[in-house]
């Protein structure tokens, strides 16, 4: 494309006299000749000040705007929002964190679209932060990346290395007496030693990975850790690399494949990412019009090997990953067990396979294993149905070895009603804690668990107690825990039948999630079931939970009317 012709959308917004008082307004802002006669490049920014996530974004965007300017781009940076996990986790707070993932995407789809942004690149760190930028993307299709802030290094603390996953299961060690008040303060200090996402293969540094498996984000420069000395090149060399997108005309949807998202998939199975990673890659799917089910990311699990040993379920973290050689690294040993597709196209205008090919792997390093000598055969993600679950679950095998379970359900409404048992010892040894009316419509916003999963395993019953949800789980998360239970229990689902007692078996092998009761039993109970009054009447949360589909389906938010399809009011079949 030449460059007479970067500026396909934004034109119409300064050029030509009768554009006078948008040029003016523009001014104010700093603009000056030169900058209208330059594609404008958005530069959406995730930061916020709370939470060391996203908590560097705002100083690692000068250096994204420095490469943008040096390419010969004007940029315009606006914000967004942000919720921290970590920070919200076990409170009312969480609910609105994946509701965020929808908000960040609508939002710089509005900012985008508003302002005829010729190319975009999105600054990225907490959870939801890095979906929600793959949506715009995608819903957008204009030139456009995502960068990723990185990862934080971790603490030290009693002599070993520590995350925020440490934190949450010493508050279960804390309960039991295993731990002091001056420990538990000590490790709260240490945990985190400054910016950057959490460090274990958690949900962030699952989603980065996965972007960079996708092609979305520069393979290289998106895992650089936050507080690296290199980043501020990468930054750099990101904002360089979105005018040169912009000028190949290579859009997100000739990136963002069933291709590349297979790619990702096995990328998760093989890091023994988190289960978030199905949400999310089914939404992402969602707006780039692929079709994806659960039952994909089953049989492309089942293919692939686990290779890095990370945190949670593994020894080694995020920035250990990156000296051992990095993404890279991981994508070389599945193009080698040629599990991957390595003519998918990146951002960088290499393939996948040409920028596994630039692995340096170094020497002596134990975090990615060689493909004759994997941690587990099949990889992290195992999808399972039955009676309970007849939509499907999600269960992160990566990091314990239970295949089986049975035991006696004990049934809580909510996610604070199961943590003070645990937190009061009346869990015990063989149960199959039940915690329901937390999926997307019933929470709303489908919280994560890890106050409740890692109280169990400070307790010490991570290895002897299982647990089921409609809800979700943090990727520090591991234990026999079963997330995403469908349908949900505020849709009527089976799970709001389970009462104290019933039997439930996990079945691994089999792929059996179920409740010893027949199919006229469960219909019984559910024939006098009366759906909980919702949470929320207004507001964002109400909206969401009015619009949000099933876990099984990415709880993406629908449009409730199809008029581009029937031009009558009614559900969106695509979405749905």
């Amino acid at each position: 494309m030449s460059d007479s012709l970067l500026k396909p959308r934004s034109r119409t917004l300064t050029d030509g006299a009768h554009r006078a008082g948008a040029r003016a307004m523009l001014r104010a802002a700093g603009l000056q000749d030169d900058d209208f006669t330059r594609p404008l490049i958005g530069v959406a920014n995730t930061w916020i000040e709370i939470g060391p996530c996203n908590y560097h974004l705002r100083e690692l965007a000068q250096h994204v705007k420095e490469g943008i300017r040096a390419a010969g781009g004007t940029p315009l940076e606006f914000n967004t929002v942000s919720i921290s996990d970590g920070i919200t986790m076990g409170t009312e707070g969480m609910r609105t964190s994946l509701v965020s993932r929808e908000v960040i995407a609508d939002s710089i789809e509005l900012v985008t679209r508003g302002n005829l942004f010729d190319a975009l690149i999105v600054l990225v760190g907490c959870d939801k932060t890095i979906p929600g930028a793959v949506m715009a993307l995608a819903r957008l299709n204009i030139p456009g990346l995502v960068l990723y802030g990185g990862s934080i290094a971790p603490g030290q603390f009693e002599g070993h290395s520590v995350t925020i996953q440490d934190v949450y299961e010493a508050i279960g060690k804390h309960a039991r007496g295993g731990m002091t008040d001056a420990q538990l303060r000590s490790l709260e200090g240490a945990a985190c030693p400054g910016a950057g996402a959490c460090g274990g293969q958690f949900t962030a540094n699952t989603m980065a990975l996965v972007c960079e498996f996708l092609g979305i984000a520069p393979m290289g420069l998106s895992s650089v850790p936050a507080t690296n000395a290199g980043k501020a090149n990468a930054a750099h060399r990101a904002g360089e690399l979105v005018l040169d997108l912009l000028r190949r005309d290579v859009t997100p949807l000739k990136i963002i494949t069933k291709a590349a998202i297979e790619n990702a998939i096995a990328g998760v199975a093989t890091t023994g990412g988190s289960t978030n990673a199905v949400l999310h890659l089914l939404a992402i799917a969602n707006e780039a019009k692929i079709s994806l089910s659960i039952e994909d990311f089953d049989r492309i699990s089942s293919l692939v090997p686990i290779l890095a040993d990370l945190k949670p379920g593994g020894r080694f973290v995020a920035t250990d990953l990156y000296a051992a050689g990095g993404t890279a690294l991981v994508a070389k040993r599945l193009l080698e067990a040629k599990l991957l597709r390595g003519d998918s196209i990146t951002v960088t205008g290499r393939t996948l396979a040409e920028e596994a090919a630039a692995a340096k792997e170094a020497p002596g390093q134990q975090v990615v294993r060689r493909l004759e000598e994997p941690l587990k055969p099949t990889g992290g993600l195992v999808i399972l149905k039955g009676n309970l679950a007849p939509e499907g679950c999600v269960v992160k095998v990566a990091g314990h070895g239970v295949q089986n379970f049975r035991g006696p359900a004990r049934v809580f409404d909510n996610e604070e009603a199961a943590f003070a048992a645990v937190d009061k010892n009346i869990i015990k040894t063989g149960d199959a804690i039940v915690i329901r009316y937390e999926g997307p419509k019933g929470g709303p916003g489908m919280r994560e668990m890890l106050a409740v999963t890692a109280a169990l395993v400070g307790a010490g019953l991570g290895d002897s107690v299982a647990l089921l949800t409609d809800g979700r789980f943090s990727g520090a998360t591991h234990g026999l825990m079963v997330g995403h239970v469908a349908p949900e229990a505020a849709s009527g689902g089976p799970i709001a039948a389970v009462v104290d007692g019933d039997i439930i078996v996990f079945d691994i092998p089999n792929r059996q999630l179920r409740v010893e009761l027949s199919a006229a039993d469960i219909q019984k109970r559910l024939a006098t079931w009366k759906p909980p009054a919702p949470r929320f009447r207004s507001g964002v949360m109400a909206k969401y939970a009015l619009l949000v589909s099933s876990a099984s389906l990415g709880a993406v938010t629908v449009v409730p009317a199809s008029f581009s399809e029937t031009g009558q009011p009614g559900l969106n079949a695509r979405t749905l």
